[in-house]
């Protein structure tokens, strides 16, 4: 099978996922800056969920231009990382809610975690169909800027026990780290 549908299809979850978002928003319930400061902390994790959906969906896209053939593997794979990403609307509900709280927090990392480790995976599936000389493969190499995502995002899950506003901060820092568009796979096309 050929890519179109499988990011077609991707693209659509991703739209959805947003879409969902910014329907959990709630109006402020005054008309003045107070108003708005009640709403803060959900409009900063939207904030940075919408960031986080917007770096997925790029990557994603960068990372289908390298597969000329999709594997039941792929599929299986890339179903697995939208499974986390669809997960992601409700974590970012739970935590803006309740920002003051560290178990919302931390499962908010452990969502960014999850689907970190599932974009690994379904990179490694795409390296292990093309073979011996896979275009993916000489693109991201070791992938140090995923590995430390990954650390970064363990480090932010632990830091909620200390201080959880501090895990907000790792949160952003990872964001941060992907915000500048990874040209490691347009260097090898």
């Amino acid at each position: 099978m050929r890519t179109t549908r499988l990011e077609a299809f991707s693209d659509g979850v991703i739209a959805i996922l947003i879409t969902i978002m910014v329907l959990e928003l709630r109006v402020p319930e005054g008309a003045d800056w107070s108003g708005l400061r009640t709403v803060g902390p959900t409009f900063s994790a939207y904030v940075l969920s919408f960031i986080y959906l917007g770096i997925y969906w790029n990557n994603h896209h960068h990372l289908f231009q390298t597969v000329d053939r999709v594997t039941g593997g792929m599929l299986w794979a890339n179903l697995h990382l939208l499974f986390w990403l669809s997960l992601v609307p409700f974590v970012t509900n739970w935590m803006g809610e309740h920002g003051h709280e560290a178990l919302p927090t931390a499962m908010y990392g452990v969502v960014l975690l999850c689907a970190a480790m599932s974009y690994t995976i379904l990179v490694r599936v795409i390296i292990h169909a093309q073979g011996p000389h896979s275009k993916l493969r000489a693109a991201v190499g070791g992938d140090l800027k995923g590995n430390i995502s990954l650390a970064l995002y363990v480090t932010a899950i632990l830091l909620t026990l200390v201080r959880h506003q501090i895990a907000w901060a790792f949160y952003a820092l990872v964001a941060l780290i992907w915000l500048v568009p990874d040209k490691r796979i347009e260097r090898v096309l």
